[in-house]
């Protein structure tokens, strides 16, 4: 077995495995080689998510099983990539002593000296933040020839009291425009049909008096045959003029990922959210008058610190009112690092969860309802793959983001536009035939 031989499991969020591609470009410019099978490696790559506790503990978990390839062949390299790194280097690298590297997300670049260092039995730790490391000039590898996410900016500068993502990501910086819009034309030409733009708040993102509107419109004009998404958008700094382009564009998809995380006012300035429920309540208006059946989805927190019951009334009320197609539904876990960290987790666990299903029960409501009126209208669907139940049956997403399941015909591809029309809905999943 060659030592190039590099294997990375991926956890989290879709930026985490836009940095795999990266890493995985970074890597490949080395002479590494990438396997999809643990077996073949003796280099063995985990990117993390330090989001969430539960994603932390499935990492010490993996870890745990991960040991016997070390045992079997001790010049085994194991690294622990991104959000993990820089929060728990010392516990990984001094406590977990079958750990040989941990590099954060503004460090990639150094990965194969690290991993070279390794191999001479050198522990390797590169944990800097950046303000200005975006890896413009670096290539990711993409093994999938559909969907692609990139990368346009990193970090981010709002420091809700929850999250962690400013300590383990950074501060914000953006790509260039025009480096981001030739990438999407590279895609195009590679027949890719699908990419998203992704920032922890691409409504942030600035790249000399451009804003996202502006990138959005022209990514949208660099590969018109393509579906244009985006994610992740914060309410502060959503605007007008992006909704305009939004409708502007046949290929920018009417879908709007907008997190909420609470509908009281008091709990969102606790969270340090800097908007109201009155100022989202307004987005929504705005977007449903300028792009007519746009869907949105969001991100729900049960149980935040000092949250009463009135409070959690008020998140129920806020979804009743918005009516999102989907969500991201979690119980408040304390993050060492943030603000809330010190705050009183005075929510009982039980209460918490309570709150959480009535959360996800009226969801799953709303999601149904909505579903069920789109049965006998006609959606537009990229063929993704076959079904995961079975290969008689396609599966992809609508325009707005919504899965839909329907047979399969000869003639059709994946990665095929095709009509469908809606024969029957779950709250997940559309059902239909395809149009002769």
């Amino acid at each position: 077995m060659s030592k190039n031989n590099v294997y990375i499991e991926t956890y989290g969020c879709q930026m985490n495995f836009a940095d795999t591609e990266l890493v995985m470009g970074i890597l490949k410019n080395k002479g590494y080689e990438i396997t999809k099978e643990i077996e073949d490696a003796n280099v063995i790559l985990l990117n993390t998510c330090s989001v969430r506790d539960n994603a932390e503990q499935r990492i010490h978990g993996r870890l745990g099983n991960i040991k016997k390839y070390k045992d079997d062949n001790p010049e085994t390299v194991i690294g622990i990539l991104g959000c993990m790194a820089e929060r728990l280097r010392s516990d990984l690298i001094e406590n977990k002593k079958m750990v040989d590297l941990v590099v954060g997300p503004d460090e990639y670049r150094r990965l194969p000296e690290f991993i070279d260092g390794a191999f001479g039995g050198e522990k390797g730790i590169g944990v800097k933040l950046s303000r200005t490391e975006t890896y413009e000039d670096i290539a990711p590898y993409r093994e999938d020839k559909l969907a692609a996410w990139i990368s346009v900016m990193r970090g981010c500068d709002k420091f809700c009291t929850y999250c962690i993502v400013p300590y383990t990501r950074g501060r914000e910086r953006s790509r260039s425009l025009d480096s981001i819009a030739g990438e999407v034309r590279h895609l195009a030409e590679r027949n890719f049909r699908e990419v998203t733009l992704l920032g922890q708040n691409v409504n942030s993102y600035e790249d000399n008096g451009k804003d996202f509107a502006d990138l959005l419109e022209a990514c949208a004009l660099a590969a018109p045959a393509m579906r244009i998404r985006f994610t992740t958008s914060h309410p502060q700094d959503l605007s007008d003029k992006l909704l305009e382009t939004i409708a502007r564009y046949d290929n920018i998809c009417n879908y709007i990922h907008l997190p909420v995380q609470s509908g009281s006012n008091r709990v969102l300035e606790a969270m340090n959210r800097t908007y109201t429920r009155e100022h989202y309540l307004n987005i929504i208006d705005k977007a449903r008058k300028l792009i007519p059946g746009i869907s949105f989805s969001t991100d729900i927190i049960a149980g935040f610190p000092s949250e009463t019951y009135e409070d959690h009334l008020m998140t129920l009320d806020i979804m009743r009112k918005v009516r999102y197609d989907g969500a991201f539904m979690f119980k408040y876990s304390p993050r060492e690092g943030t603000k809330a960290y010190n705050m009183k987790d005075d929510v009982p666990e039980d209460e918490k969860l309570k709150r959480l299903n009535e959360i996800i029960d009226l969801q799953q409501t709303i999601s149904y309802e909505i579903n069920q009126e789109l049965i006998g209208k006609q959606e537009t669907v990229l063929v993704e793959g076959f079904s995961k139940k079975s290969d008689k049956f396609f599966s992809g997403r609508t325009d707005t983001n919504k899965v839909a399941v329907f047979e399969a015909k000869e003639g059709i591809s994946i990665g095929d536009y095709v009509k469908i029309t809606i024969t029957k809905a779950t709250s997940a999943t559309l059902f239909g035939k395809i149009e002769e």
